[in-house]
């Protein structure tokens, strides 16, 4: 039976996102490129040294600085080391694009903007993309091996008891044991209602030790668990199984998520065979 608890009950109903392998805005649609270069790393003068060789890409220690700060605030922690030698490698194929949209002459009328010319030497990229033919089976192995993206995770309807003041283990397991018994909650305690959570917003939310603890919890019980940010007091109310998702349902999507993959891995290709010209160097923390 819930203990009742004083302060309000505050539900946390937001459906998390789809899972995919990278984070939705490191994934490479058309304008990717633009976005990181314009916003990512627009204080260009600190970054390159053109001007003593236009053959030259020098990546300092201003850009991981810059990466890991404009991460953190997107995100709310580090970018791990895949995710900042993604962010780094897509300066550089910004930096590529735009010397050689200079090189093209594409800054004519846009000399100061160099998001633009970023663009322009993009969209010549783009234009010799080419999608290849595909068939059912085509697009079903790419579904399988993709699967992730569409199945339907383990969700988990749980709430928490949390505490104001001390919240070391000792304290947050006393708490449990009150609820647990059927005393009155702390009147400094509010209850945090949470509905559908898949494990991975558990894992970033609270880590991965405490997803594994919640799933083994039983059901209908107090428990204190560790996490890493301290304890808490929890109680798994269900858990709702995973289901697979059917290759029919989602054929539409599937198709233009296989779509975007293709070309952005064209792309990609193309703009690091023009990086084959320029020398990299790669200094202080950057290395």
């Amino acid at each position: 039976m819930s203990t009742p608890l004083t302060s309000h009950v505050a539900k946390d109903l937001t459906p998390a996102p789809r899972p995919s392998t990278w984070p939705n805005w490191l994934r490479e649609p058309l304008l990717h490129f633009v976005l990181l270069g314009g916003v990512l790393f627009a204080t260009d003068h600190v970054l390159v040294t053109r001007e003593n060789d236009p053959h030259t890409i020098v990546v300092g220690a201003e850009v991981d600085r810059e990466a890991r700060d404009l991460f953190k605030s997107s995100s709310g922690r580090e970018p791990n080391a895949d995710e900042l030698k993604a962010l780094r490698e897509r300066w550089i194929d910004n930096e590529v694009l735009y010397r050689e949209g200079l090189s093209m002459r594409l800054d004519q009328g846009d000399t100061a903007i160099r998001e633009r010319v970023i663009f322009k030497a993009l969209s010549v990229v783009d234009s010799n993309v080419k999608l290849p033919r595909y068939d059912d089976k085509t697009l079903r192995d790419w579904f399988e091996s993709h699967r992730t993206r569409y199945d339907e995770p383990a969700r988990f309807d749980f709430q928490e008891a949390a505490l104001s003041g001390e919240t070391n283990e000792h304290a947050v397991r006393a708490f449990v044991g009150t609820l647990n018994n059927g005393t009155p909650g702390d009147a400094k305690a509010g209850l945090r209602v949470f509905k559908r959570r898949p494990r991975s917003n558990l894992e970033q939310s609270y880590g991965p030790e405490f997803a594994k603890a919640l799933e083994a919890a039983p059901v209908g019980e107090w428990r204190a668990l560790p996490s890493r940010d301290g304890w808490h007091a929890m109680r798994l109310e269900s858990i709702t199984p995973p289901k697979p998702a059917v290759f029919e349902t989602f054929q539409g999507v599937v198709l233009q998520d296989w779509t975007d993959a293709v070309l952005a891995d064209q792309r990609t290709a193309a703009v690091r065979a023009m990086g084959q010209k320029y020398k990299l160097l790669i200094e202080g923390e950057a290395k």
